[in-house]
């Protein structure tokens, strides 16, 4: 077993099994080879690629509501996470991937068929065009992302794609509080309600990551997201 992910998973109760880790194994090294080749992350060394992408990205499974959806869409994956490792402790959910770089997309293809994922769908694409596609819009219980972006581009970002009732999780660092604030207006524009942040320790670390849980109380007005760049551009306030 690696000593790493074993300890990791117990210290965030989160089972921990020899065909999870085999699957990890996978990804890890298909990861450090496709990154030779194309930029998917500075993380290169096996430790740090096991806690700040691996155990960062299931950070979110240390709760039972979050196992209970099926549904989930991931904005802005880049290498995967965290959906690939979401999907890897969770077999149950059907997950979908999204990022605007063709290059990442053919790296996920590729770790979608090494490690046997038939319900992992993966799109080339922005945010903005596929939030306002009726195939997706408010289609998923969960999504997620951990791209680096202030809060209420985010949620323009993502809270398109989740059902009333559903989710968004926002990984976040430690000093989320001003971006919080700042965000709660633009939230309820968008239909949503900021509610618990949890605050998690990152295994073998002194790196404490926030995810920000905002649920999905109404549907999203039609006019959001806006046309590609101007949630970046124009944030809400």
């Amino acid at each position: 077993m690696i000593k790493t992910l074993e300890e990791g998973f117990g210290k965030l109760n989160i089972p921990y099994s020899s065909e999870i880790e085999n699957k990890f194994i996978k990804y890890r090294d298909l990861l450090k080879e496709w990154n030779r080749k194309i930029n998917i992350t500075s993380i290169e060394e096996d430790e740090e690629i096991y806690v700040k992408h691996f155990l960062d990205s299931v950070l979110l499974l240390n709760s039972t509501n979050f196992n209970e959806c099926k549904t989930v869409i991931d904005v802005g994956t880049g290498g995967g996470f965290p959906g690939i490792p979401l999907k890897i402790v969770n077999e149950n959910y059907k997950v979908t991937l999204l990022d605007s770089l063709r290059k990442r997309i053919d790296f996920l293809s590729e770790v979608k068929k090494e490690l046997g994922f038939e319900d992992v769908r993966l799109i080339h694409g922005r945010a903005e065009d596929f939030g306002q596609n009726i195939d997706y819009r408010e289609k998923f219980d969960v999504c997620v992302s951990r791209a680096v972006a202030p809060l209420n581009v985010l949620c323009e970002y993502c809270l398109p794609f989740v059902r009333v009732g559903g989710y968004f999780a926002a990984y976040k660092s430690e000093n989320i509080s001003p971006e919080i604030s700042e965000s709660e207006d633009a939230v309820r524009k968008l239909g949503g309600r900021i509610g618990e942040i949890r605050e998690v320790s990152l295994p073998g670390t002194d790196i404490v990551r926030k995810i920000v849980i905002i649920e999905k109380c109404e549907p999203t007005n039609i006019k959001y997201p806006r046309k590609a760049g101007k949630p970046s551009k124009e944030p809400l306030v």
